[in-house]
């Protein structure tokens, strides 16, 4: 089975002018002319032995192979060889391509997004293909197209033999050929990857249906090794078909001369939701393509999996027309020309740097495209190509970069003072470690000493106040009575100050009936004396000759210097 990667669109066929024979029969008369001319016994030129018949004498639309026409050499009267005279009819002068396949479409006025985005402008003034030749073994190319015209050599057609790969009857192989290698013509700003080169058409497929007949595939095999034989250095596949060993052959043979082989990933991603495998994108060697759109996604449609090594714009890609000139887009997109977009780009690379092998250009589109986040995955590979970057990042390099070698380990020289270093931190270590014990250890002492003080000032103030008066000779605080038993608190001696430091008036008024002699008032103010300002009960009532004038400050119990009352 044999597809092309894209959704038809044209389905129209259409057929060469003239039938083969009738083309053949024109060219045997114009050669019947030469001989009959020599069998006059006319003169001819020794240069004349190999005579180019021009289209309007011959009269032909045929390979040049085709007039070929062998005169006796005494016939012809001429001083040549024995050999036969061969009349060659050469590309140019057998007539106008075919002209066939669908004309729709419009003119190219906006730049296609793909270029856009790809801006293959920016490399090539290091490289625009020329030299190098592109084969696209696909549906034909038509070579009427103004952005073709000029480009598409004679190639070879599996299916209508004589019409050269030059006639496309459903538009695809000539769509792919423009994205590879299509000029600028003039009002357009349409432009291919890799605008000097040159296709080779080969034709195997006729249209876009599913083709079983398992004669195509070895078709396809055949136009490889053919197309390898022609010197070029690319093949494009934009199609698919069934594995066998003639192709798998055909590949490595292709690959082993040299070629760069680039195919279509395939159409069938979404057609399961599992992963498959196409061919010959999935042979080894060869650079499978897959297919994004215009906002970087991933094409549904295209095929995922692990042989899948970059990616290129897959939909809404516009080309050329077989006739006329105008250009279209197939609708639903296709793999077909994300594989075309890659072809240019090896195209480019060949001609900047011929010498290189096809693993080494694909090593170069791949390790210079827009990586994913993860560097590769199964549905755009290695990811998006760069053109540019792809001409520019590593060129000039003709061999990988090689591995970089693992370092040998280095045995350094045994550090004298390395035990005493090693002491000296420990010993460091443990000494810091003791401090810092000793500084909390001290910062808990502390603590302790300042809670203790204070439970003792409190307890001395507490004796002070509750204590009981002397009894028996014993001190006031001192316990007269055992443990347990209830102690009785002595009458205490009533104060002769107020709150405040100063005499009382009660007191006063008692200092004043004793100097007059006045005991009942003495009495009257110790008994009003308030009992919580009483002093301490071991201090004796101060004698006449002790006492101080009532302006005087004086400490009190509490050791604090009493201000007087203004």
């Amino acid at each position: 089975m044999s597809t092309s990667n894209v959704s038809p669109t044209w389905s129209s066929p259409w057929r060469l002018g003239a039938p083969r024979a009738v083309r053949l029969m024109a060219g045997v008369a114009g050669a019947a002319v030469i001989a009959a001319v020599a069998a006059a016994g006319m003169s001819v030129p020794a240069a004349a032995a190999g005579i180019n018949v021009t289209a309007a004498a011959a009269g032909m639309n045929v390979p040049a192979p085709a007039a070929r026409v062998n005169v006796p050499a005494a016939s012809a009267g001429m001083n040549v060889p024995a050999a036969a005279v061969r009349v060659n009819v050469p590309a140019a002068a057998a007539g106008r391509a075919p002209s066939c396949g669908p004309d729709t479409g419009q003119a190219m006025t906006e730049t296609p997004w793909p270029l856009q985005q790809l801006r293959p402008d920016l490399a090539w003034p290091i490289s625009e293909g020329a030299g190098i030749t592109v084969a696209v073994i696909d549906s034909g190319v038509s070579a009427t197209h103004p952005a073709l015209a000029g480009k598409v050599l004679e190639g070879r057609d599996f299916v209508e033999p004589s019409a050269r790969g030059q006639c496309d009857e459903v538009a695809h192989g000539t769509l792919v050929a423009g994205v590879i290698a299509g000029r600028t013509p003039q009002g357009s700003v349409f432009s291919g990857i890799a605008p000097k080169a040159e296709i080779l058409p080969v034709r195997v497929l006729r249209d876009l249906t599913k083709d079983f007949n398992p004669s195509t595939s070895a078709d396809i095999a055949t136009a490889i090794k053919w197309a390898a034989d022609q010197d070029v250095e690319v093949i494009n596949l934009s199609l698919t078909t069934d594995p066998t060993a003639g192709l798998e052959d055909a590949i490595e043979y292709a690959l082993d001369r040299g070629v760069v082989v680039v195919a279509a990933a395939g159409n069938d991603g979404g057609s399961n939701g599992s992963e498959q495998t196409a061919y010959p994108a999935a042979y080894e060697g060869v650079i499978a393509v897959a297919g994004i759109d215009k906002v970087g996604h991933h094409v549904n449609t295209s095929t995922s999996g692990p042989y899948v090594d970059v990616a290129a714009p897959g939909a809404e890609v516009d080309g050329p027309m077989p006739r006329g000139d105008k250009y279209a887009q197939f609708k639903d997109g296709g793999t077909s020309f994300a594989a075309a977009y890659v072809s240019g780009l090896a195209a480019l690379i060949r001609s900047a740097e011929p010498t290189l092998t096809p693993a080494q250009v694909a090593a170069r589109i791949t390790a210079t495209a827009d990586h994913p986040a993860e560097g590769r995955n199964n549905q755009v590979g290695f990811g998006m190509i760069n053109p540019y970057r792809a001409l520019t990042a590593i060129a000039g390099a003709s061999e990988p970069s090689p591995a970089a070698a693992a370092l040998a380990p280095v045995a350094l020289p045994e550090d004298p003072m390395g035990g005493t270093r090693a002491l000296a931190t420990w010993t460091a270590t443990g000494l810091a470690a003791l401090a810092l014990v000793i500084a909390i250890s001290a910062g808990v002492a502390r603590r302790t000493r300042r809670r203790g003080v204070l439970a003792g000032t409190v307890g001395a103030q507490a004796t002070k106040v509750g204590a009981p008066a002397r009894t028996g000779g014993a001190r006031a605080g001192t316990a007269s009575a055992p443990i347990g038993e209830p102690v009785t608190a002595p009458a205490a001696r009533r104060s002769r100050k107020d709150h405040a430091g100063q005499p009382s008036e009660a007191a006063v008024s008692g200092m004043k009936a004793r100097l007059r002699g006045d005991k009942g008032a003495e009495e009257t103010s110790g008994r009003h004396q308030p009992l919580s300002w009483q002093p301490d009960a071991h201090q004796q009532s101060p004698t006449p000759e002790r006492r101080q004038p009532p302006n005087q400050t004086s400490s009190n119990y509490s050791g604090r210097a009493q201000v007087p009352p203004s």
